[in-house]
């Protein structure tokens, strides 16, 4: 199906250092300072640092450690020779040892693998976390645009109801018109500024869900960028299957899942070391003294200098069936991810389909409100010309212009709702809105 959509460019007046003093934002503006300045982005964020510190952890546990001791003790005791003499006799060494593990079945550098996938997926948290921001920043967007249109047209029904009670109320004061036909417009004017007043309330509330979603302060003046001008672009709403292909293959929801499944094959691959023997190897240097024998502290130094280099293998032989249960939940933990990981699948498939066709239903809708919109507008020109010249009454012209104002509400919704849809739709295939794009759509 091709489609048309009319397209406006908004101009960026500000940089990103000054964007908190901006009094209008483009939605790239609004992206960027989100991304930048969500508290939850940034705890995700925060949360991938530590992640990278446990890779850098991990990485050093099969490096050798090294370790330095020293003591000094000292010990009050009586002397054999006499019940009344006491002594005291102190004691001390220095020592440094070392110990580097050769073999443990390859669980140090399976844990290092492990820790680089849990960075991944620290990033990955962020990507899906940034996805679902910018899904409520475009909404809120819109929904800004569409009240700034609503507000444009119910502004040109209050100015053109007014012109027209005025001319009512003209020619009621020369006696050519009954009064009911100058309260009927009165009472139309009223409809139409109140139908302005809630078009601009609207715009308020959500600005407040825009600011709420950047977190701008309550004070902080905040209006958005309006199209400054539109032109016909051709445009065509993507495949289904294609979408589906394009999603599966990179949404970070799905990345997640396939690491989460990777992990869970490394812990079955440590859970499996366990039947391992360890080897490990280890050394060390050191001295000591006493002051109970008949040689000075540096010669006892010297001479009780020791070196010493060993391997320890520890062999496990009944572990209570430690390593059978750690094996067998690890098994356990691969089938619930693999199941997680078709879930998710699943789910992102629904959620393309269902937004496919609410992309095809907006388009549809919109089809249907321009046509209507047309038909409408010609039939309130025309009863407000004949309202003009005297040839309708007043009831007929009120009921032609609140089918127009029907019309023309829906016509409005139609578009800008296609417009959300399309761009909800696209980025499921992955593409992010640059230069955000507003004006009409229409089916060929």
């Amino acid at each position: 199906m091709v489609l048309y959509s009319l397209v406006g460019n908004f101009q960026q007046v500000h940089a990103q250092d000054t964007l908190t003093q901006s009094k209008s934002w483009s939605l790239k503006e609004c992206l960027n300072y989100a991304q930048e300045n969500n508290i939850a982005l940034n705890n995700l964020k925060l949360a991938q640092s530590s992640a990278e510190q446990d890779l850098i952890s991990a990485k050093a546990a099969v490096l050798p450690d090294l370790n330095g001791s020293i003591s000094q003790n000292a010990t009050h005791y009586g002397s054999s020779t006499s019940e009344r003499s006491k002594k005291i006799n102190t004691s001390g060494s220095i020592g440094v040892n070392s110990a580097l593990t050769l073999f443990n079945g390859g669980t140090l550098k399976a844990t290092i693998h492990q820790q680089q996938l849990g960075v991944t997926a620290a990033g990955l948290d962020v990507d899906e976390a940034y996805n679902n921001l910018y899904l409520q920043i475009i909404e809120a967007y819109t929904n800004i645009l569409l009240d700034k249109e609503t507000v444009n047209y119910a502004v040109d029904l209050v100015e053109t109801s007014q012109a027209q009670t005025n001319q009512m109320r003209q020619q009621y004061e020369a006696g050519a018109v009954a009064k009911k036909d100058l309260i009927q417009l009165e009472a139309q004017l009223a409809s139409d500024q109140y139908t302005l007043t809630n078009a601009k309330n609207a715009e308020r509330q959500d600005k407040i869900v825009l600011k709420q979603l950047l977190q701008l302060p309550i004070t902080e003046d905040f209006d958005i960028e309006k199209p400054d001008a539109a032109v016909l672009q051709l445009t065509a709403i993507p495949t289904l299957n294609q979408v589906v292909e394009e999603a599966l293959a990179n949404r970070p929801e799905v990345k997640n899942s396939l690491l989460t499944v990777e992990s869970a094959k490394l812990d079955l691959k440590k859970a499996k070391a366990g039947y391992l023997p360890e080897i490990s190897l280890n050394g060390g240097i050191g001295t000591s003294y006493g002051n109970n024998t008949d040689m000075g502290t540096f010669n006892q130094f010297h001479n009780n200098f020791y070196q010493q280099i060993g391997i320890t293998a520890s062999i496990p032989i009944f572990t209570r069936k430690i390593n059978q249960t750690n094996v067998a939940k690890s098994n356990i933990a691969i089938k619930q991810a693999e199941l997680n990981l078709l879930n998710t699948k699943t789910v992102l498939s629904q959620e393309v389909e269902q937004s496919y066709i609410q992309t095809q239903n907006a388009y549809s809708q919109y089809d249907a409100s321009t046509k209507q919109l047309d038909y409408n507008k010609e039939a309130y020109r025309i009863a407000g010309e004949e309202l003009r010249v005297g040839s309708a009454n007043t009831v007929e012209y009120v009921q032609q212009k609140n089918l127009y104002v029907q019309a023309i509400q829906a016509y409005t919704q139609a578009k800008y709702n296609a417009l959300l849809s399309l761009n909800v739709f696209k980025f499921y295939k992955g593409d992010f809105i640059e230069n955000f794009h507003t004006g009409s759509v229409q089916g060929e």
